[in-house]
């Protein structure tokens, strides 16, 4: 059986971004019928309808990307009990243009983290209604937050958290199973 292509996308373009150390995490502890793929949106332009007629390099192919994907991960930050900016850019390019959404039917994962005690409560949730509108099926459990991100990890950005370390095997036991259902 060949591996299921799971591109994982980040929210933050930040360089030592605490998602990217959780990307890192989750790709190290990955069971072996799971790729990791992590996709660069950071050159994708501000999204502006005038900008399809003339349709950017970087959003065709970021969209190809999420194409060739089994299934996208989310990997997200909270920014004022919301998802980032930049995540919601790049949602929105991959839709477009219109009647042409590259995220419709994939299977979704998402992961949200927060200094706060909410663990990104707020951005799960609301990433989940955009992803429902863009006909994304997104796994509904477990749910995975993670409350102060920065006390997961050691100053070589290697994962120290057991209870993050457990939780991570338990959405993996989760996420690839849910991800073979849509496989034809």
């Amino acid at each position: 059986m060949s591996k299921l292509n799971i591109a994982v996308i980040t929210g933050s373009l930040q360089k030592n971004a605490y998602s990217k150390k959780l990307y890192a995490a989750l790709q190290e502890r990955a069971p072996e019928a799971a790729l990791l793929t992590l996709l660069d949106f950071s050159k994708l332009p501000l999204f502006n309808e005038e900008l399809e007629a003339n349709f950017p390099k970087e959003a065709t192919n970021f969209k190809k990307a999420i194409e060739a994907a089994d299934a996208i991960l989310f990997i997200t930050p909270e920014y004022n009990r919301s998802i980032p900016g930049v995540l919601k850019n790049a949602i929105d390019w991959g839709s477009r243009p219109y009647a042409e959404n590259s995220w419709a039917q994939k299977p979704a994962g998402i992961i949200g983290s927060a200094a706060s005690p909410s663990g990104a409560f707020g951005a799960i949730h609301h990433l989940r209604h955009v992803l429902a509108y863009l006909d994304m099926h997104t796994m509904a459990q477990p749910e995975f937050y993670i409350p102060a991100i920065h006390e997961k990890f050691d100053e070589n950005g290697a994962l120290i958290d057991k209870a993050v370390e457990a939780h991570i095997s338990t959405f993996w036991q989760a996420f690839v199973p849910y991800i073979q259902r849509f496989q034809s």
